[in-house]
């Protein structure tokens, strides 16, 4: 039998422990908190119990796992097991506590338990050091996002732009997710890096041209979920964000394909007037944000639109 080994992780958070503990069990919104988290899907089981499917960064690469969590908010505990591992993970899991301190503020204890897939040493080791930065990352993402819960709805922006596309969602499809063409599809591209490390997942770096002839670099992971959507987080975001996820969805509707470019940013306010001056507010680093993100989103849709209502025959409206 292969050994269970242990690691434990802290953080002390100066926020009350019910908000804290809310963070932890919103799972699916992980990505906008945790820095490893790219995408997460939360599926209730009833009383308390759940499963997760998480793809995630560790030791930069990207793991793709299931788990099954049971809630309990009166001792504010979450106790998680892995129930489809990747190596070299043979088997995980762990718990979630949150404190309160006579301060009124919060420890947080996460441990987990794991074994190795055959119990190598260079397994254990590599086990040990993910652990030991995702989980330093994500502590100290969720100090700052229970420190400054109550200015969630300042600094969490989502927005999203959409287009009516007559033709198939297969070519809109194939125009989004083939981001190794943009370059030539794309006038706003100048240059596309792409990996594919397993089937429906992408890790895209890219140079993008900004109206004002700036060009800026962001990398990406991308998953898709053919023919429908495609979701990524930017693993690399500008000075003014801490977090950037998007979806890109391919709706069918009576009057054709609604297809829409979403995102979701997480602002950082400590930013705000390095980048855009010393009179600039949160707000308007929000609108800066909304009109960059959505300019882009919208030239790709549009040329989307072209591809797929060309080999369609349709006329472009």
């Amino acid at each position: 039998m292969a050994q269970t080994h242990h690691a434990r992780h802290t953080v002390t958070v100066a926020a009350p422990p019910d908000t804290v503990y809310g963070l932890l069990a919103r799972a699916a919104d992980w990505p906008h908190v945790f820095p490893p988290s790219v995408h997460v899907e939360q599926n209730p089981l009833g009383d308390g119990d759940e499963t997760l499917r998480i793809w995630a960064t560790a030791n930069d690469e990207i793991k793709c796992w299931t788990s099954r969590r049971r809630l309990d908010p009166a001792a504010r505990t979450i106790t998680f097991r892995q129930e489809v591992s990747q190596p070299p993970v043979a088997a995980m899991g762990g718990t979630w506590t949150v404190r309160p301190l006579p301060d009124g503020g919060s420890e947080v204890v996460l441990d987990h338990d794991f074994a190795a897939v055959d119990d190598l040493p260079e397994n254990v080791a590599w086990i040990e050091r993910a652990l030991d930065r995702n989980s330093a990352a994500e502590l100290d993402r969720l100090r700052a996002a229970a420190e400054q819960a109550d200015r969630a709805g300042e600094l969490v922006r989502e927005f999203e732009d959409t287009v009516l596309i007559r033709g198939s969602a297969k070519d809109v499809y194939e125009f989004i997710w083939r981001a190794d063409r943009w370059q030539e599809r794309l006038p706003h591209v100048a240059r596309v890096a792409l990996a594919e490390p397993a089937a429906e997942l992408q890790e895209l770096e890219m140079d993008t041209l900004a109206p004002d002839g700036s060009q800026h670099t962001t990398k990406s992971v991308r998953v898709g979920f053919a023919p429908g959507c495609i979701v990524y987080k930017q693993l690399r975001v500008p000075a003014l964000l801490t977090a950037h996820t998007g979806e890109w969805r391919i709706t069918e509707t009576a009057d054709g394909l609604s297809v829409t470019s979403r995102h979701t940013v997480v602002l950082d306010p400590d930013n705000v007037t390095a980048v855009l001056g010393p009179d600039a507010t949160v707000a308007q680093a929000g609108d800066f944000v909304r009109r960059a993100l959505g300019g882009n989103s919208l030239a790709t849709l549009g040329h989307a639109k072209r591809y797929a209502e060309e080999r369609s025959g349709a006329t472009a409206a």
